[in-house]
């Protein structure tokens, strides 16, 4: 049986978003917060279809006058139950076997326990009718921001996240290895040693620092003020990438993001910004911006990475005061993962 993890930059049928509500972490924030998931679906769906998780009816009614304006043809309400909004963490994990595509639907425990995530964690299963295979529910913890896949094998992945206890206590690196070689069908994981971000509750996702562009092409987080508390930790994490070799044996072309200027919440701790946390879609490349000078530059050198796809800026301020950005928002469902519209 032959699997495979696709890459982000394949073919997709759509994205999954996962609406905020007045019990999640953005309750007391929804006005703001509302437009960024509103610029978000309004992009995607013009490229792809885009599925919706909605908590109850009431927030289902709610969605569907906020995109009362867009097609209806490609957006598609669910009412799941949610306890928040970070579908990149609870959203299916789809795999190609044998020529189909199969949501794989892993274990989400809050990352690490942190947080409530009994109703995230059913909701891949809670969205069976909208899957073209049956979704699979799996015993292990993990997390779609946790890895990075170049659709040819390679995982990329962090220590501070796979070899935590607070993820599958009990289990040795290598049963971890086992079980991601056999369920994603990956050849080779690389584990990232450096680079955490400060603000980032997930205990370190590779999706905040370094993203494959390509099969040969990383595009990473670098730190160049030497007087920032991250400085040290980045520098070790560019070294890292410098000795990394690509599926072809030669070194990878390394790409590095802008540092945005730091913020902080109301009680002081820093947030997440980050430039790393872009989705790839459909003829486009959605771009956090956080209202920093470094954003045009952000752009700049995405767009240079990314020819022939549309770069598009999504002010994602809001989304940081809750350690998250775009990518923690979205997950890509790849072509053949969604049912036909009507069946």
């Amino acid at each position: 049986m032959a699997t495979r993890l696709p890459a982000e930059w394949e073919p997709q049928a759509g994205v999954l978003l996962t609406w905020p509500h007045a019990a999640t972490g953005f309750g007391p924030w929804l006005s703001e917060v509302e437009p960024v998931f509103v610029a978000m679906a309004t992009a995607i769906l013009r490229f792809e279809r885009v599925l919706v998780a909605c908590h109850d009816d009431e927030v289902a009614n709610r969605v569907r006058v906020l995109l009362s304006a867009l097609p209806p043809n490609r957006l598609e309400l669910a009412v799941t139950g949610s306890d928040d909004v970070w579908a990149r963490d609870h959203g299916p994990i789809t795999v190609e076997r044998d020529g189909d595509l199969v949501p794989l639907d892993f274990i989400f425990n809050g990352w690490g326990g942190k947080f409530e995530a009994d109703l995230d964690d059913v909701i891949p299963t809670r969205l069976s009718a909208y899957w073209s295979e049956r979704a699979e529910a799996l015993a292990l913890v993990l997390e779609g921001g946790a890895i990075e896949s170049d659709g040819r094998g390679t995982l990329l992945t962090t220590r501070s996240v796979m070899g935590n206890p607070n993820r599958n206590p009990g289990l040795t690196r290598d049963a971890i290895d086992a079980a991601l070689v056999a369920l994603l069908g990956v050849k080779r994981i690389v584990y990232l040693e450096h680079g955490h971000l400060e603000g980032d509750d997930t205990d370190g996702h590779v999706d905040t620092i370094v993203r494959l562009v390509d099969e040969s092409t990383i595009a990473y987080v670098k730190c160049d003020d030497p007087s920032d508390s991250h400085f040290q930790s980045f520098a070790a994490l560019e070294t890292e990438l410098r000795r990394l070799l690509a599926v072809d044996g030669r070194p990878y072309r390394l790409v590095p993001l802008p540092w945005p200027q730091a913020v902080h919440d109301d009680d002081g701790r820093r947030l997440p910004a980050t430039y790393a946390n872009f989705l790839i879609i459909n003829g486009a490349v959605l771009v956090p911006t956080y209202r920093d000078p470094a954003d045009a530059e952000a752009l700049r050198r995405l767009a240079a990475v990314f020819p022939g796809r549309e770069m598009i800026a999504i002010d994602c301020t809001p989304l940081i005061y809750q350690y998250g950005s775009l990518h923690c928002a979205t997950m890509q469902l790849p072509a053949g993962t969604l049912r036909e519209v009507g069946r």
